[in-house]
């Protein structure tokens, strides 16, 4: 019986693990739309997740278009279907690839910078301060990460979406030597508005899931400075595996016939 009671506690870990994150997650968004509101803090975390994560998505998003040119050449020069490489390239940036890197790259910097913070005032007590003096920690540590990443994931992921396509552009035109109106005539006649619009909800989804796991992470984390650690990895770790697996659920609600 011993296999079976390690299945039974890891399921019943993981039912846990989700009802909590569920709790977490619904007193969260409850409080993103219930005065009062801090605008100071959201403006605050819109510069820290739209502003300062302009130049890792902007690099992330260019080599990204400059590489998906060239390996899209590479490939369908075998079978003389060069042509389609501007629509490979529109396509796969708007679609997946802007949206996704995008994600994972504010998973990275902005995930962990939360985490350890909210962790940080966690194993200081400081959160414990704040319901203290009135204050709900909901409402001033969690519910502006939220608000301003859903927000600006979408502006980021626009801005992605640009420059790889700018990427795609100048390795055709200056190493491939395509026409560049021709290229930009073949790009702009695939390009379909739900193109665009997926990528962005995909981005306001990624958003809301990088900041809901930094919080969770940081505001559950114990045993100082190792626990703080800890949650750090776990939110980085738990958003990108999210995701990958919520891109695809997506995907399939948009574009599956």
């Amino acid at each position: 019986m011993n296999p079976l009671a390690a299945v039974g506690r890891t399921f019943l870990g993981f039912l846990e693990v989700a009802g909590r994150l569920s709790t977490f997650a619904g007193i969260s968004v409850s409080h993103c739309v219930r005065p009062p509101f801090y605008p100071r803090l959201i403006w605050r975390q819109i510069v820290e997740i739209g502003y300062y994560s302009l130049p890792v998505v902007g690099m992330t998003a260019i080599f990204t278009g400059m590489v998906l040119a060239l390996q899209s050449y590479t490939g369908f020069s075998r079978f003389n279907a060069e042509g389609a490489i501007a629509n490979v390239v529109v396509l796969s940036i708007t679609r997946e690839l802007a949206p996704v890197l995008a994600g994972l790259m504010v998973a990275g910097r902005i995930g962990a910078a939360m985490a350890a913070e909210i962790g940080t005032m966690s194993v200081t007590e400081q959160i414990e301060a704040l319901s203290t003096l009135s204050t709900n920690p909901y409402k001033y540590l969690v519910a502006p990460r939220l608000i301003a990443a859903v927000l600006m994931l979408p502006c980021l992921v626009l801005v992605a979406d640009i420059i790889g396509v700018f990427g795609g552009y100048v390795i055709a035109v200056h190493k491939l030597g395509f026409n560049p109106a021709v290229y930009l005539s073949r790009s702009w006649e695939v390009l379909e508005p739900l193109d665009v619009i997926s990528g962005l909800t995909k981005a306001a989804f990624f958003g809301f899931l990088v900041a809901l796991m930094g919080c969770y992470h940081g505001y559950h984390s114990r045993g100082g400075a190792q626990g703080v650690g800890q949650a750090t990895t776990n939110a980085v770790v738990s958003a990108s595996i999210l995701i990958l697996a919520s891109n695809y659920l997506i995907t399939e609600m948009f574009f599956a016939r």
